[in-house]
C-alpha cells in the first residue's frame, strides 16, 4: 500500500491495463511497468543486485530526455491530442 492507502496494482494488472489502453509502446509506461516488476522482485534479490537494477532503470529513464515536451496533456493527464500536421509514415508512398 502507498502512504495514501491506495493499493498499487501488480505488474500483471498494470500490464493488462496498459495493453487495454494501447500504451505498451510508450517508453514512460514501459518504465513504470519495469519499476513495478523490480519492486515485486526486491525481496528475492541481493541488495547489491537490486540497487544495480534500480540504477540501470534510472539511467534508462534519464535517456528518455524531455520526451514529454509538447505532449504534456497526453503524458500527465492521459488526454491524447493528435498533432495538427499529419506526417506520412517513413517509406510510405506518400513520404517524399
Amino acid at each position: 500500500m502507498t502512504m495514501s492507502g491506495t493499493p498499487q496494482p501488480s505488474s500483471t494488472e498494470l500490464a493488462r491495463y496498459l495493453e487495454r489502453r494501447g500504451e505498451l509502446s510508450k517508453p514512460w509506461m514501459l518504465q513504470m511497468l519495469r519499476l513495478t516488476k523490480l519492486k515485486e522482485a526486491k525481496n528475492t534479490m541481493a541488495p547489491e543486485e537490486y540497487l544495480a537494477r534500480v540504477q540501470e532503470a534510472h539511467a534508462d529513464l534519464m535517456r528518455l530526455g524531455e520526451f514529454w515536451k509538447g505532449r504534456e496533456a497526453e503524458v500527465f493527464s492521459g488526454r491524447y491530442v493528435p498533432p495538427q500536421v499529419v506526417e506520412p509514415l517513413p517509406g510510405s508512398p506518400e513520404d517524399r
